[in-house]
């Protein structure tokens, strides 16, 4: 099922609608993942601790003893990043947007240069600004030590419809174009992040191959074999708690896939994930191509966002 199909998956992604229409018996990656040693995070501690259940653990939290736990580099959760009333308006703003059919049961609104990882390509093609009712999230990252000089290059509001079984299969983010910080604002519902340690077997898949040339750079330094040993077997998981903030940076974001299932989708959920260029791009092998890419960007943004700041749509005329 190399074709695209009517709900928009292609390949080895489905949905239950696909799956039902064109019989596609698809195994349950949950259930694969319940075979290993499952660890859930704990925001208070900021550890990981012995479980499945995410709310389990965190309900645990006042008996957490941290010499049961174990860390993981490059994980921030940051509750209540915005405000009830915020998260209501930005619902309402991002629905009066147009919305796209993706793969794996979700829709998506993306603002951002169009890629193709595998040629390393990039153009901007019909990209006009950001939507100018989002603003005011990415300004508020400033205020987020961890996210400081962050320079969003790609926006993209992902909805999650339980009815369709909406997921999104393990992956490490490309490696070549988007930077470190994989940035997630969660707009709606409650879900869970799932990671398992990536065992490579192609030093090109995902462009993995080129963090050699920046990981001198990186916010947090990666794993070594030995201590990646420590979560070898088993399987990871991070909540995302309506309204939330969720940066994945370091080993995190390079050393593991991560994953949404669709068994913690119950509810509708949307979030918008930001990216950022790589240092390739911006004073690497790339950055020639990168200054020309950026300042296009940069000055389309600014005239989207600053004839259109009080609208509620998109479009630029």
């Amino acid at each position: 099922m190399n074709t695209l199909r009517p709900c928009g998956c292609k390949g080895v992604r489905t949905c239950l609608t696909c799956e039902q229409d064109f019989q596609i018996d698809k195994p349950s990656l949950q259930q694969q993942l319940q075979q290993l040693e499952s660890w859930s995070y704990c925001t208070q501690c900021e550890r990981l601790y012995a479980g499945w259940d995410t709310q389990a653990v965190q309900a645990a939290h006042p008996d957490h003893n941290l010499a049961e736990s174990l860390p993981l580099p490059g994980i921030l959760v940051q509750e209540q990043f915005l405000t009830s009333a915020e998260g209501a308006q930005l619902m309402s703003d991002l629905d009066a947007l147009p919305w796209a059919i993706s793969q794996s049961g979700r829709r998506k609104q993306n603002y951002g240069p169009k890629t193709n990882f595998r040629k390393r390509r990039l153009q901007l093609g019909a990209f006009e600004g950001f939507p100018a009712a989002t603003r005011f999230v990415q300004q508020r990252f400033e205020s987020v030590p961890l996210l400081r000089n962050f320079q969003t290059i790609e926006q993209c509001s992902l909805e999650y419809d339980p009815s369709k079984g909406a997921s999104i299969d393990p992956h490490v983010d490309d490696c070549w174009i988007w930077g470190e910080r994989v940035v997630t604002v969660n707009c709606l519902g409650d879900a869970v992040l799932t990671l398992n340690l990536y065992e490579e077997h192609q030093a090109s898949k995902y462009n993995l191959d080129l963090v050699q040339q920046y990981k001198a750079q990186l916010l947090a330094p990666l794993l070594s074999p030995d201590q990646l040993a420590a979560y070898k077997g088993k399987v990871l998981r991070i909540p995302m708690p309506n309204l939330s903030l969720i940066v994945l940076y370091g080993p995190a974001r390079y050393q593991f896939e991560h994953a949404v299932l669709r068994e913690d989708v119950d509810e509708r959920r949307v979030c918008i994930a930001y990216r950022e260029f790589t240092p390739m791009y911006i004073d690497g092998l790339d950055k020639q191509q990168g200054d020309l890419d950026h300042i296009s960007y940069k000055n389309r943004e600014y005239y989207c966002q600053t004839i259109a700041w009080n609208l509620l749509t998109k479009k630029c005329k």
